[in-house]
């Protein structure tokens, strides 16, 4: 499976979304963090900022909702524009319905878990994804420390995938960075979200196109992806 970046907006700058899309120059797509004060203690943007950047951009905006009720808003920011959408297990009412709306809609259906949450409970709801996040970080804010402790069920998760025969993409959210990613890519993911590590860069595409070389480097080298 091909290495992925995608940029979170988050730590870009808000008054200046639309340059900042376009200085992220091959990112595979755009991770917009969609925040609402309850699920999370912060606060960012909703559907009409998503609506106007999708409007702005030809990169696949991959919108990550940190919300309550996921159940009823997701599927707005597949009309808004977002090409996949990631909702969080631990806010959904019925996750297999919400993730098979998500897909009827026309995007791709993505499902989060929080660091403390196991990926063995839902081992039965994978086939009805496309890609699972797991978070390096706890979900709310930008900046944080990678959590290594994560690497452990990122493997278990890249060994469920395998055991199912899935073609499901496997993304890393929080802390990844030049000092964190080969060991994200050694352990089994494939997607990986990078927010101050791109755009705290001097040039955000650069840093894009060296993430990219470290993980494929350390995919290339890991047991999980021999035969890939």
């Amino acid at each position: 499976m091909a290495v992925q970046i995608n940029p979170s907006i988050l730590s870009a700058d808000f008054a200046r979304l639309a340059e900042e899309a376009k200085a992220v120059q091959g990112a595979d797509w755009l991770h917009v963090d969609v925040m609402d004060n309850h699920f999370v203690p912060n606060l960012t943007l909703g559907v009409p900022v998503v609506e106007s950047l999708a409007r702005a951009t030809d990169t696949p905006l991959d919108c990550h909702l940190m919300i309550e009720d996921p159940d009823r808003w997701a599927p707005q920011y597949v009309e808004a524009g977002a090409s996949s959408v990631t909702f969080h297990v631990e806010a959904a009412a019925a996750p297999v319905r919400l993730a098979r709306e998500i897909r009827a809609k026309g995007a791709r259906a993505s499902m989060a878990l929080k660091p403390a949450t196991p990926i063995e409970p839902f081992e039965d709801l994978l086939p009805e994804l496309d890609m699972l996040l797991i978070m390096t970080v706890e979900p709310g804010f930008g900046g944080q420390a990678f959590l290594d402790i994560m690497l452990p069920k990122i493997r278990r998760t890249r060994e469920l995938i395998g055991k199912h025969g899935l073609q499901l993409w496997l993304q890393v959210d929080g802390g990844v960075s030049a000092s964190t990613i080969e060991r994200c890519a050694d352990a089994g993911a494939d997607v990986f979200v990078a927010g101050s590590a791109v755009y705290g860069a001097k040039d955000p595409a650069e840093a894009v196109r060296a993430l990219r070389a470290q993980a494929e480097t350390a995919t290339a080298k890991a047991s999980w992806a021999c035969g890939h």
